[in-house]
C-alpha cells in the first residue's frame, strides 16, 4: 500500500483534507506532518545501523515508518518549532531552531522516493529572478520587472514604463498587528504610495508592469505532464490585482485550460 507524507502546518487550509480524503479512497495511506508542531509535540527520529535506516514520525499517535514512503507531497512549512520561543531562553533559540531546521530538510532531501518538489528545488525557485530567467527560455512573454532597494532606481524604471505598476514580495507571509493577520498581497501602486519610496531602502520588493488580465492561469508540471487551470478574476470585486484576496471565494471556479502549443512544448522542452 502507498504510503504519502504530507508536509504542511496545522493552519493549512482545507486542500491538504480533500488530497487527504482523495488518497485514502485510492487506497494509500497519507501522513500529514505539521511542521508547527515540531519539535514541541512531534519527535522524528533517524536511525543508521549497517546499511539499513530506519525513521519515525511520532505525532501522539501511533508512529508512523518513513523509510518505506511512495511519495511526499511538500505543500509549505510554515510556523516550523511554532512556541519554541516560549520555552528556550533568546541566546538558545537561534541556533536550536537552526539545527531544528537542517534536521527537518535534510530528513526530507534524504529521501530517495519521488517528491512533489524536492525542497532544494523550491529553495532555488524562491527565486523571482530565476524563474524569470526559466520563463524566457520557455519562450514565455514576462512583464517588466525590476528587483531592488534603490528609490531612484525604481523611480527610473517607473517612468520607463510610463504606466501603471504593482508591487509584490518575493515569499509568502503575513504581519500580524493588534490581534490581527495581514497578508501581503500583490497590490497596484497608487500616487499616495510613492511618498513612502524613501522607506524601500530597508527592503527590497519586486516591481512589474501592470497588465490587464483577461483570465488568471495557473499551471503545474509534474514530470512531463501539465495541469492548467484559469479564473476569471476579474469578475470578483477585491481579487483583480491579486485573486488570492478572494481565494476562498474563488475555490470553485477554477476550471481547466487548454495552453496554446508552443507554449506547452516549451514547458516540455
Amino acid at each position: 500500500m502507498a504510503k504519502i507524507l504530507i508536509i504542511t502546518h496545522s493552519a493549512d487550509n482545507d486542500a491538504v483534507t480533500s488530497v487527504m480524503e482523495h488518497l485514502n479512497a485510492a487506497g494509500a495511506t497519507p501522513v500529514r506532518f505539521n511542521v508547527d508542531r515540531y519539535p514541541l509535540v512531534t519527535r522524528l527520529t533517524s536511525e543508521f545501523r549497517g546499511h539499513e535506516r530506519r525513521l519515525w514520525l511520532e505525532d501522539g499517535s501511533a508512529p508512523q515508518s518513513l523509510e518505506e514512503l511512495s511519495a511526499v507531497w511538500y505543500r509549505r512549512s510554515y510556523h516550523i518549532a511554532d512556541g519554541l520561543d516560549q520555552v528556550l531562553e533568546k541566546p538558545y533559540l537561534s541556533p536550536a531552531t537552526g539545527e531544528i531546521r537542517r534536521t527537518l530538510f535534510g530528513m526530507l532531501e534524504s529521501l530517495p522516493c519521488f517528491q512533489l518538489e524536492r525542497y532544494s528545488t523550491y529553495r532555488r525557485l524562491d527565486s523571482k529572478e530565476e524563474q524569470l530567467r526559466i520563463a524566457a527560455e520557455c519562450g514565455l512573454l514576462t512583464p517588466a520587472t525590476c528587483i531592488t532597494n534603490s528609490p531612484e532606481r525604481l523611480e527610473a524604471f517607473m517612468q520607463s514604463v510610463n504606466g501603471p505598476i504593482v508591487a509584490k514580495m518575493q515569499s509568502a507571509f503575513a504581519i500580524h498587528q493588534d490581534g490581527q493577520e495581514q497578508v501581503v498581497f500583490t497590490s497596484e501602486i497608487r500616487q499616495d504610495h510613492l511618498q513612502q519610496l524613501p522607506q524601500l531602502r530597508f527592503c527590497p520588493m519586486t516591481f512589474q508592469e501592470k497588465l490587464e488580465k483577461e483570465l488568471e492561469l495557473r499551471v503545474n508540471i509534474i514530470g512531463k505532464e501539465i495541469f492548467a487551470f484559469s479564473i476569471d478574476s476579474q469578475q470578483q470585486p477585491g481579487a483583480e490585482t491579486d485573486w488570492r484576496k478572494e481565494g476562498a471565494s474563488l475555490a470553485v471556479q477554477w476550471k481547466p485550460y487548454a495552453l496554446p502549443g508552443h507554449v506547452a512544448g516549451g514547458f516540455r522542452d
